[in-house]
């Protein structure tokens, strides 16, 4: 029987590498691509059929960002499938990231260099919007969207009998001070991509003191320094230039600098064969390169208490309460 696989964000970077390592692994897969872009999705279904004839491969078209897209593809998805094996939580955004070139010089020449260009502390703010539906937008699309869709797709995880797994795509910049759960959206912050990916390592932590005994399990994982789209858009490419050499020679002295999406992707492929229930959920999983290319994985203790994971579930719990009842006064008017 093929094991069934959703992953967010998989038509490019980490999502589109993951794709095709997973495949890689096993050639019977059924991949099913949970892309905003239908186009690049379709294009990506396309070459991974043609690389690898004996899998199976799906779309469906979410925005995470969209309550509206996540309800409408968790809808369509509940009519195609009846379980899903694995579910790799990856779509992410980091809108309009601003980099601090004071702080990045300076903290090239100190102690933290190593620290500071692995997790860019203290030299990367961002500032962003709101969604449709009233939602910071890093928060709406790292945390909340997913978080719906997992709470809509409940019925095709939770199988005692054979466990299913959540697999999140954090961060090692998923720092506790920047997480404040008075503020879960980070409204009155400047870094919500690394409040939004402390605030994953919270939900995983949480859901799986909530749902273990209904078989499903979560985990996190970071791909580390990747070059993607996402982060060539931090900094003006003359800096990209003057740094380069840098980033490759701390790889001798650092793992997190994995640089390429095919790297950023060990963790996660790791996690694809391990039983769930024999995971740490209070550990992050990292993917790491030597300096000479070697990829391996490595694992990290996440800095959180699971009394704060669960006031943030409930949290959750109250806020996605609340906007069912928006939606449906909504729908009622109309």
């Amino acid at each position: 029987m093929r094991k069934v696989v959703l992953i967010t964000g998989a038509s490019s970077g980490v999502g589109l590498a993951l794709c095709r390592r997973l495949l890689e692994e096993d050639h019977e897969l059924h991949l099913c691509l949970a892309c905003r872009n239908m186009s690049k999705a379709e294009a990506v279904r396309t070459a991974l059929l043609a690389s690898h004839p004996t899998a199976e491969v799906s779309t469906v078209q979410v925005d995470v960002s969209s309550l509206p897209s996540v309800f409408q593809a968790s809808k369509e998805l509940k009519q195609r499938f009846q379980r899903f094996d694995y579910v790799y939580l990856n779509a992410g955004i980091m809108p309009n990231p601003q980099l601090n070139i004071k702080a990045l010089f300076c903290g090239l020449f100190s102690r933290k260099a190593i620290h500071i260009f692995s997790t860019a502390e203290g030299v990367l703010t961002q500032s962003e919007k709101i969604t449709a539906d009233g939602l910071q937008e890093v928060f709406a699309t790292n945390v909340f969207g997913h978080f719906i869709l997992i709470r809509e797709l409940e019925s095709l995880l939770c199988h005692s009998d054979s466990p299913s797994q959540l697999i999140w795509t954090s961060s090692r910049n998923a720092v506790k001070s920047n997480f404040n759960l008075e503020d879960i959206q980070h409204s009155k912050g400047q870094e919500p991509y690394s409040s939004s990916k402390y605030a994953i390592d919270l939900l995983s932590v949480a859901l799986n003191r909530n749902f273990n005994q209904r078989g499903l399990y979560s985990s996190v994982a970071c791909p580390g320094t990747v070059l993607t789209n996402l982060t060539y858009g931090i900094m003006p490419p003359f800096v990209w230039t003057l740094i380069m050499p840098i980033i490759w020679l701390f790889r001798f002295f650092a793992n997190a600098f994995t640089l390429t999406p095919y790297n950023g992707t060990e963790a996660l492929v790791w996690l694809f064969h391990q039983k769930p229930e024999s995971l740490d959920p209070l550990v992050k999983y990292l993917s790491a390169t030597t300096g000479f290319g070697s990829n391996y994985v490595t694992s990290k203790k996440i800095d959180l208490d699971e009394d704060t994971a669960e006031k943030f579930y409930q949290n959750l719990l109250e806020l996605e309460k609340d906007i069912r009842v928006t939606i449906q006064k909504s729908k009622n008017q109309s």
